[in-house]
C-alpha cells in the first residue's frame, strides 16, 4: 500500500461527523501500519459539478481530441480518475441523507464513470477497469437502518464501486445514531473501524 485516497461527504465538520470520524480511524490506522501517503479529496467542500450535456460530451472525447473549452470542461473529472488510479486503498466516510447517498457523490461518481477509462463495454456486458484495490466505506445514519430496507446508499454505493471494478469492499458503520443508543453504537463502530485498520 502506498496510497490511501479518503473521500468524504458529510456536510458537518470533522468535529460533528460521525462518517468522517469512522473514515479517519481507518486512514490513520492503515496509514500509520503501512506508511503510506494520503490523499484527501472532501466532497463536501469542493463544490464538484453536476453533468450536463456539454462536460459529459467533453469527458467522452480523448485528450488528445478535445478543444480548450472541453478540456476545461473535463478537468475536474480527470483529476477525480487520476485519484482513483494512483491510489491502492480508498476509504469513504458516507452519511445517509434521505435514505441515500449525498448529492456531491452522486456527482463524483458522474464524473468518474468514463467509458474506456474506469470502465469498458464487452460483448457480455461492462467491465470495471480499476482492479486490485480495497476499498472501505465507512456510513453513518441518524435513523435509517444500514442494511435495511430503507437504506438506498450502502447497496447502490457498492454496485457502482464494483461497476467500475472496486469489488473488495468491507464496511463499518453506526446507524441509528440519534436513538437512545446511538452513542454505545458510535464507540462499536469506531473500536469496528481500529480493528479493520489494524
Amino acid at each position: 500500500m502506498t496510497n490511501i485516497l479518503h473521500i468524504t461527504a458529510s456536510i458537518r465538520s470533522s468535529e460533528e461527523s460521525v462518517s468522517r470520524g469512522l473514515s479517519q480511524t481507518l486512514v490513520d490506522g492503515l496509514a500509520a501500519k503501512t506508511g503510506a501517503s494520503v490523499t484527501t479529496r472532501d466532497l463536501a467542500r469542493n463544490d464538484l459539478p453536476f453533468i450536463d450535456a456539454d462536460r459529459f460530451a467533453a469527458n467522452l472525447t480523448p485528450y488528445a481530441d478535445r478543444n480548450d473549452g472541453q478540456r476545461e470542461l473535463a478537468d475536474i473529472a480527470d483529476t477525480l480518475i487520476k485519484e482513483l488510479q494512483a491510489a491502492d486503498t480508498i476509504v469513504f466516510g458516507v452519511p445517509i441523507y434521505n435514505f441515500g447517498v449525498p448529492a456531491t457523490v452522486k456527482a463524483w461518481a458522474d464524473l468518474v464513470a468514463r467509458a474506456g477509462t474506469t470502465f469498458k463495454y464487452t460483448e457480455t456486458g461492462p467491465v470495471g477497469l480499476l482492479e486490485g484495490k480495497k476499498v472501505y466505506i465507512a456510513a453513518a445514519s441518524g435513523g435509517t437502518p444500514i442494511g435495511g430496507e430503507m437504506d438506498f446508499m450502502s447497496p447502490w454505493l457498492k454496485f457502482f464501486l464494483g461497476f467500475i471494478g472496486l469489488t473488495d469492499v468491507e464496511m463499518v458503520y453506526a446507524d441509528g445514531i440519534m436513538g437512545a443508543d446511538g452513542e454505545e453504537k458510535i464507540v462499536a463502530a469506531r473500536e469496528e473501524a481500529q480493528r479493520l485498520a489494524a
